[in-house]
Order: C-alpha cells, then structure tokens, then sequence
C-alpha cells in the first residue's frame, strides 16, 4: 500500500515542557489509526500537528496525501448559526466547487448530504456530538483528501454512537488517524 502520511522522531516542546515526544507513525492508504492516550497526553496536539496545524520542535512529518479534520473539538466544528446544507454550501465555494447558481449549490449540498443521517436544515448549535462528528466527516470528504484525522471519537458518544461514527469514518475511503483515551 502507498504512504500517506510519515511522521518520524516527531515532537513538541514548549516552555512548559514536552506536549509530545519520539513519535513515529506511518500511515498508509485506506488504513484506519487510533492514538490512544490518556488526558492530557498531548493527543489532539499529536493529531493537529499530523494535519499540519501545530508546530512541531523536531523530528518530521511527510503528508504523502492532501490532509483534512473531521471534528475536533474547539478547533473545527459546526458553526452554531449555520444548517447543515448551508455548511456543505460554504464548504463548496472555499473550495471553488460550488455553482453560482444558488439552486443548482443547494442541488450539490443536498446530494453530498445523501447516505448521511442528518437533517439538511438541522442548525449547528442543535447537532448532538455524533451529528457533529457525521458533518465533519462530510465536510472534510468534499475536499477529496487522502487523510482525514478526528479527534476523541470516544468522547460524548453512547457506544452504540461510537459505533456509527466510527462505522462512517471506515467507510469514508481516504486512510483515517483518530485519537482517543487510553482505557
């Protein structure tokens, strides 16, 4: 299978200290990841630093494939104000994908939405944690990447949530990295 993502050596210090430290991760397509630790252990810094957004101190990442974040907490969720459709939108003129037309853009919105369990005027502020997860995902799957990273798919979900998001995350067809806490 082809790499997608090499990190080698990879850590972060601060004045505080390490956040993280002598990590090595390979991941390849289709793969799915977990990196599990305990509170605190520097995992969402890890997962963010994999994806390119947390500056690292030494040790290097190779992104053999365009990343993307599913949700991550405080960092890239839904926008309490915007419907789920108005969110695929959006995403779809950042990425220069989107008809000018405004029926034509709700037309593509609606067909990415298709196959995920959510209600397309649903607003962001009411999406449950795994509806939050389920539209990340989506989102993340427009840009067509390679990776897409998720963190703490473990927290705020009933098992059988879990298990959803989990299942949507196998099946979404790049390689995907989650992180979770150690048990």
């Amino acid at each position: 299978m082809a790499e997608v993502l090499v990190a080698e050596g990879l850590g972060a210090r601060t004045r505080r200290g390490w956040v993280f430290r002598d990590v090595d991760v390979t991941v390849d397509a289709g793969e799915f990841v977990t990196l599990a630790g305990a509170g605190g252990s520097g995992r969402t810094s890890l997962l963010l630093a994999l994806a390119g957004y947390f500056r690292t101190t030494e040790g290097t990442v190779r992104r053999l494939a365009k990343p993307a974040l599913g949700f991550v907490a405080g960092v890239n969720e839904p926008e309490p104000g915007l419907t789920v459709a108005e969110h695929v939108e959006e995403r779809l003129v950042l990425l220069g994908r989107a008809s000018w037309n405004l029926r034509k853009r709700r037309r593509q919105a609606l067909e990415i939405l298709q196959g995920v369990p959510l209600q397309p005027q649903t607003l962001g502020r009411d999406l449950d944690r795994q509806g939050a997860h389920l539209l990340c995902l989506a989102l993340a799957r427009v840009g067509e990447p390679g990776i897409i990273l998720v963190d703490d798919v473990d927290s705020g979900l009933s098992e059988v949530e879990r298990e959803v998001v989990e299942l949507a995350l196998r099946e979404s067809g790049p390689a995907v990295v989650v992180t979770e806490r150690a048990a």
